[in-house]
């Protein structure tokens, strides 16, 4: 009896660990209603961003969310890549090439920094450690979730992209001597000049850096 009592005491600290160094669900954030019920919706897109960026995130978003943590059982989330990831050697490269190929290669399209991309492929490369590790390390891989938090990176950067890009919008109304050519349009025509006017500070800012790194490695479940 108090063998089996341990055992389940010893299960559930196991779960709350794990759930405590998750990544939020890139597709999804729980909330509160006003009769005090907690529900499930899915994440709004930040303001400001292209019709392009915001095609993009969403595909990372729910790319990430079936790879990471599609399925349930016991209390615990995981997905495609943990799946994937028990077969040996094969299984960890595949997890590799989707995990490159679904989510990074797909943010790249977006025209993110070099800093941000050498971030992502950071959290990929943590992931292929762990997962070379037999059974305990595809635990560890389940638990780290990589495409969450390179989700969790690109939602931040193109968050505050969008931001810049507003205030950028929000200037030029308030003074219109300074207004060009097909300002405040958000045309896909008008793609690289948004990126241009708003990219040039964030990939040179280290507060930027800073922030969306701090996110990186604080990312906790929502």
């Amino acid at each position: 009896m108090t063998s089996a009592f341990a055992q389940k005491v010893g299960v559930k600290l196991f779960k709350q660990h794990l759930k405590d160094y998750e990544p939020a669900d890139p597709l999804y954030e729980t909330y509160v209603d006003n009769k005090g019920r907690t529900k499930r919706r899915r994440r709004v897109i930040p303001p400001g961003l292209s019709k392009r960026d915001a095609k993009i995130l969403k595909k990372i978003q729910s790319r990430a969310h079936y790879l990471d943590k599609g399925f349930t059982i016991c209390g615990m989330r995981f997905g495609w890549t943990f799946l994937i990831g028990l077969v040996p050697f094969a299984g960890d490269v595949t997890d590799a090439l989707l995990n490159y190929h679904l989510v990074v290669k797909k943010a790249r399209q977006a025209e993110i920094p070099d800093w941000l991309l050498r971030r992502m492929l950071i959290n990929n490369a943590i992931a292929i450690s762990l997962g070379l590790v037999p059974l305990i390390g595809d635990i560890g891989m389940a638990s780290f979730k990589t495409n969450s938090r390179n989700a969790a990176l690109l939602e931040e950067f193109l968050r505050i992209r969008g931001e810049e890009y507003l205030k950028v919008i929000a200037e030029r109304s308030q003074d219109p001597a300074v207004i060009k050519p097909g300002a405040g349009m958000s045309s896909d025509a008008d793609e690289q000049t948004r990126v241009t006017e708003t990219s040039g500070l964030l990939k040179q800012s280290k507060n930027v850096q800073s922030l969306i790194s701090g996110k990186d490695s604080g990312i906790m479940n929502e």
